[in-house]
């Protein structure tokens, strides 16, 4: 997950009170004229659109309010798992606290001095906002006929080959087999009439097998 930074969830802000500032100007629009019962009304409605208005959207399937699905962001707890109820209704409520003492200056310090840019909202919740397209470490690898490893890999063993796999583009060629050649012993032994390759071709035949092309 890649958390979402100021200059994001300003932006996301910003886009979400321009829509909540139009549904304000409708409701007026709409029940200003009812006398004394319409202004009741639109109390009420201002207040539901104020505070219902991001709990209802981060609850639904996308995550994420329309300013912030803009933007490719979505709201989830630490553990990347979808927003709960409880943790909507807190992150929400402490907009009041973040808002303080003006401009939301204590929501945009906290976010600045903490590396996941959480305000105190997310804080207390247990939530992040984070982008949807997930981070891309590194390129697919090349091509190669799938070989199995000469023993089982360990979980660290099969990351560091398909890291190194990914990262076919951005090394030399010299580089690239250099390290292949450290991971000789889970590499396959040659078959018989068959044509030799070099320690970089079967270990991405490796790489391959282990991202279950068999």
């Amino acid at each position: 997950m890649r958390p979402a930074g100021l200059v994001a969830r300003t932006m996301a802000f910003l886009l979400d009170l321009f829509i909540r500032l139009i549904l304000d100007l409708v409701l007026l629009m709409t029940l200003g004229g009812l006398g004394g019962m319409g202004y009741g009304l639109i109390l009420i409605g201002l207040f539901l659109v104020e505070w219902l208005y991001p709990i209802a959207f981060e609850l639904g399937r996308s995550g994420a309010t329309p300013g912030k699905q803009a933007l490719g962001l979505r709201v989830v707890m630490d553990t990347g798992l979808p927003v709960t109820p409880a943790a909507s209704v807190t992150r929400n409520l402490l907009r009041v606290a973040d808002f303080l003492p003006l401009a939301y200056a204590f929501g945009i310090v906290t976010m600045l001095l903490n590396r996941d840019s959480k305000r105190l909202g997310d804080l207390a919740a247990g939530t992040l906002v984070v982008h949807i397209q997930p981070v891309v470490l590194h390129d697919a690898p090349p091509a190669a006929p799938s070989l199995a490893p000469a023993r089982p890999l360990s979980q660290r063993e099969q990351a560091a080959i398909r890291s190194w796999a990914g990262r076919a583009k951005r090394l030399t060629p010299e580089r690239f087999e250099e390290l292949a050649t450290l991971a000789v012993p889970v590499l396959p032994p040659e078959v018989a009439g068959e044509p030799r390759r070099s320690a970089s071709e079967r270990l991405l035949g490796v790489a391959q097998w282990l991202m279950g092309k068999r």
